[in-house]
């Protein structure tokens, strides 16, 4: 994945935990995590050697302190951690990351926490582990992720020039705790008012309150031509951006504020508040240290939570869970409307459900485009299937239409041979595969090429795993060594389908494997030239074989049934017409030549003999490119959990084979429907 780790701290190993709370029995996500930390968790009556876990200081947490008073054990405070899902917990949603505090709650300024001690003892002056911070910031904000993450950055937002004014739920703990009151709820928006007049005052509810479990301090009775509530899951991030100031009592939103750049007025004593950070106007006075942002985020978010990685059943680094939220929150973004598909094999309905309807309403199904419009829903069709009378159905309905294709890292098997995908894309604009327009993944490069250092990390990290473990696209493995070259350089070509549409959009001049090997033999006339049969075309199972006799002078080898990576590992060129084998050369450094205008031709990663779009003017590097197909364009679904997944699950399911077949019911509907698709003629 994409950070380190986590192992239980000196002193947390194997330590007897008791509980008094039904809680800490029923949820099974807390459980492990608290396990994976180094608590027994067990019941019983505590030894004076022995932890107490309660939650916070819930209505619960007294049944804990008393059998702590009454046995000499020790109280250890759980709380969610500051990423905690997508949805508040109300209703199930499981925690990412917990605290776990020796000292104190975190919310409790009546006395210091762990986490109040980290800030105020640590030096927090590690370069490494400040650049780390800074990037959370930085992906946090582009990724619009916050403790519930289940905000769309795409809903419209006020005109900017507002004030902000961020309430929370009534009887929360950090109010209570954190040196305020329901009254300075109405204290802090006097002064919002008086301090910036004329003004508009935008009051930022809470997500419960928004979704009805739990009541705010402000409702529709406080609003007039100035004041107005936003019950919208509007991003914070977007709201921090048009918010001229920021008002908290103790909200974490103001941690977020920071993070966005403001300096928050802060009524309570947050954990964040008395760093130098904030305006203070009810300073905690043990707290003198000044910190910077990063510093801050530092000891909050990398150093002091517990946090989970869902898909290994481990703990891990921060940045595993950015990666797991970005994933989840995503999905949620883009399906939470639900989606009409139309031209999708029935074979395909299945996987395409899991997909896209995890986070939101079931996927619905038409055969036509005014079906496919009625239900006022965004519409998908396989990209291959697309006709211009859905396009002007869709146009008319005033809906989105969106092409979905497999992702480049797709299976272990062929589609087929009905292996459901790991990766899926959709594409409002275009597909990658037809140049003749524009299409989301093209924006998408053209922008990586300004991605910062910090964004491509990730992506460099990305590159360096598919090096070591080999997976590509369909990881079908086979033979791969070579016959004596005679110190020649070897010249990959690969086999395409010619009748795939990617062929028939964007080969140009070059469409046919034959014109492809001789074009190759006559740019390399003294190289060995290996030429590899694309595997659905080896299966009989699609067009594109060239005959032997074909064959004769133009390959010195034919790669049958062969592994691609190990080709590519041997090969000093790779020439191909549309191949998505010329994207896997260039991420292992193997220079490609390309006839035709595939997505990664154009920006200058490749030798170029076709006629390519004029818009591809960016000039990316590998990794930009890399971050633009790998991780922005695609969504990926983990198979064993059946969750939403970041890339590098996908990449650890693919080398390990951890993958479920595909149910024989699928291979004989399949069957089925390609029976009844070659006797149509029945029916006429």
């Amino acid at each position: 994945m994409t950070g380190n780790a986590q192992t239980p701290p000196a002193g947390d190993t194997n330590r007897r935990a008791f509980y008094f709370t039904g809680g800490f029995l029923t949820n099974t996500r807390v459980r492990r995590i608290l396990t994976l930390a180094g608590h027994d968790l067990r019941l019983g009556k505590p030894g004076p050697g022995d932890d107490v876990l309660v939650w916070g200081h819930s209505p619960y947490a007294a049944r804990g302190e008393a059998a702590a008073r009454a046995t000499g054990a020790r109280i250890v405070r759980v709380e969610d951690a500051f990423l905690r899902s997508l949805h508040p917990g109300r209703g199930g949603e499981p925690p990412l990351g917990l605290t776990i505090d020796r000292r104190g709650a975190w919310f409790d300024s009546r006395q210091p926490s762990d986490l109040e001690h980290l800030l105020a003892t640590r030096p927090l002056d590690d370069t490494a582990l400040l650049d780390r911070a800074r990037e959370v910031i930085a992906r946090m904000r582009a990724g619009h992720l916050t403790k519930y993450s289940a905000v769309d950055p795409a809903l419209p937002t006020p005109a900017p020039g507002y004030v902000l004014v961020i309430d929370q739920t009534r009887g929360d703990a950090s109010i209570r705790l954190g040196g305020a009151r329901d009254t300075t709820f109405r204290e802090m928006l006097v002064w919002a008012q008086q301090e910036h007049p004329g003004a508009r005052i935008l009051i930022k509810t809470h997500p419960e309150t928004a979704r009805g479990h739990r009541s705010g301090h402000f409702g529709p009775e406080d609003t007039d031509d100035r004041i107005s509530l936003c019950t919208e899951p509007l991003s914070p991030w977007t709201l921090m951006e048009g918010a001229v100031a920021v008002y908290t009592v103790s909200s974490q939103l103001g941690f977020e504020a920071i993070l966005a750049g403001h300096k928050p007025q802060v009524f309570g004593q947050p954990f964040y508040a008395g760093w130098g950070l904030t305006e203070d106007r009810n300073p905690v006075d043990r707290r003198q240290r000044r910190l910077t942002r990063a510093q801050l985020v530092a000891a909050a978010l990398i150093l002091y939570p517990r946090w989970y990685d869902p898909y290994r059943d481990r703990l891990c680094g921060l940045e595993d869970v950015l990666a797991t939220l970005e994933a989840e929150a995503r999905a949620w973004r883009q399906d939470r409307q639900g989606h009409v598909a139309i031209g999708m094999r029935a074979w395909k309905r299945a996987p395409l459900q899991k997909v896209f309807a995890g986070r939101g309403p079931a996927l619905r199904f038409a055969d036509s485009p005014g079906a496919a419009t009625r239900h006022g829903r965004p519409v998908m069709v396989w990209a291959g299937k697309e006709t211009a009378d859905l396009r002007e159905a869709c146009d008319r309905a005033a809906l989105p239409l969106l092409r979905v294709e497999d992702g480049f890292l797709r299976s272990r098997g062929l589609g087929a041979d009905l292996i459901p995908p790991l990766s899926l894309v959709t594409d409002d604009l275009g597909i990658y595969y037809d140049p003749s327009r524009a299409s989301r993944l093209e924006h998408l490069i053209a922008g990586a090429a300004a991605l910062p250092p910090d964004r491509l990390r990730r992506a460099e990290r990305l590159i360096a795993a598919l090096r070591a473990t080999g997976v590509s696209k369909y990881n079908l493995g086979g033979a791969s060594a070579l016959p004596d070259t005679g110190g020649r350089d070897v010249v990959l070509v690969p086999g395409q389908v010619e009748d795939d549409a990617s062929i028939r959009l964007g080969a140009g001049k070059v469409a046919t494997n034959l014109a492809l090997l001789r074009t190759a033999r006559a740019r390399y006339p003294g190289a060995f030239v290996v030429y590899k049969p694309h595997p659905d075309v080896e299966a009989g199972l699609r067009a594109g074989r060239i005959a032997p006799d074909d064959l004769a002078g133009l390959a010195d080898h034919v790669a049958s049934c062969a592994d691609p990576m190990a080709l590519i590992a041997q090969a000093g060129r790779v020439v191909t017409m549309t191949s998505l084998l010329g994207f896997e050369a260039l991420l292992r450094g193997v220079p490609v030549t390309v006839t035709g205008a595939p997505f990664y031709a154009g920006w200058g990663l490749t030798e170029d003999l076709g006629t390519l779009p004029a818009r591809r003017r960016a000039r990316p590097s590998l990794a930009a490119l890399v971050h633009a197909a790998l991780i922005a364009y695609p969504r990926y679904h983990d198979p064993v959990t059946g969750r939403p997944c970041p890339v590098e699950v996908a990449v650890e399911r693919l080398a390990s084979g951890q993958i479920p077949a595909p149910a024989l019911r699928l291979r004989a509907l399949a069957k089925l429907q390609g029976w009844f698709a070659g006797h149509a003629w029945l029916w006429r």
